[in-house]
């Protein structure tokens, strides 16, 4: 096991996704390096349900989004209004760069089912990184069971570089050059999925970034902003709960699933 007292800027220089992709093991994909371990080991590193337990290979291959018959998508922007024991917070869902992703979130807050969950993984030190939430265990090994299937339902990993007609599905993207850039970045105050070491295991588990995360850049899917409210994240400890989060605008754009 990782060290919580090696420096954190050491962690990414020696290879931070390595860690990620090894040293944890269910969802949490998002908690420093050295912090995450969501299932398996504490916690699961991240993952789009940091703790919802994983099954299958990783899959790399791509995927257009038309094939995804079987999700909600969200097909342009929406704004969703969080209340949490700290206080208020809006964001905003980029249903036209990440349709899958933020229709899939846009359609579990119009379920009710974020209402009364907890933030059960929030790293802070020795630098801020993220705040987790949206396990209904609680313990980072949880996601949403579709009512209809009895089973868990996952998302694609869903990148879209500046550029691109549509996103790319189940392949981790590093832009190769400068100017070829992510068009939804890990900038501070982004909401991106977490999840387990298979690319299409994210379900209802999110974060929020606490300072600029570049080294995430095109491994986890960022699907919104905070618009309103930023403030809020840094007050958030463990345990603070979601009291309601509710779509004020927008819920016309979520694609009924066929």
């Amino acid at each position: 096991m990782f060290s919580e007292s090696f420096p954190y800027n050491q962690w990414r220089k020696l290879g931070v996704l390595f860690v990620f992709r090894f040293a944890f093991s269910v969802r949490l994909m998002l908690v420093p390096a050295f912090a995450l371990m969501l299932v398996g080991c504490s916690t699961p590193p991240q993952s789009a349900n940091a703790g919802v337990p994983s099954t299958g290979a990783e899959n790399t291959s791509t995927t257009k989004v038309e094939t995804f018959d079987n999700l909600p998508k969200l097909k342009g922007p929406a704004t969703v209004v969080m209340e949490t024991t700290k206080g208020t917070i809006t964001i905003a869902l980029d249903g036209d760069n990440a349709p899958v992703t933020a229709g899939n979130f846009a359609d579990l807050v119009r379920r009710g089912f974020y209402n009364g969950l907890t933030f059960h993984r929030v790293e802070k030190d020795p630098q801020p990184f993220v705040i987790q939430g949206g396990d209904p265990k609680g313990n980072g090994t949880g996601g949403f069971i579709d009512p209809k299937t009895k089973t868990e339902r996952t998302i694609p990993l869903e990148i879209k570089t500046a550029g691109d007609t549509q996103p790319v599905y189940n392949t981790e993207v590093v832009p190769s050059t400068p100017a070829k850039k992510l068009v939804l970045p890990h900038s501070r105050g982004a909401i991106a999925m977490a999840r387990s070491a298979p690319l299409g295991s994210a379900s209802s588990q999110f974060y929020f970034t606490l300072a600029p995360i570049d080294f995430l850049d095109g491994h986890y899917a960022v699907f919104g902003k905070i618009v309103k409210g930023e403030e809020v994240i840094d007050k958030i400890v463990v345990g603070d709960k979601i009291t309601k989060a509710t779509l004020s605008k927008g819920a016309e754009n979520i694609q009924q699933l066929k």
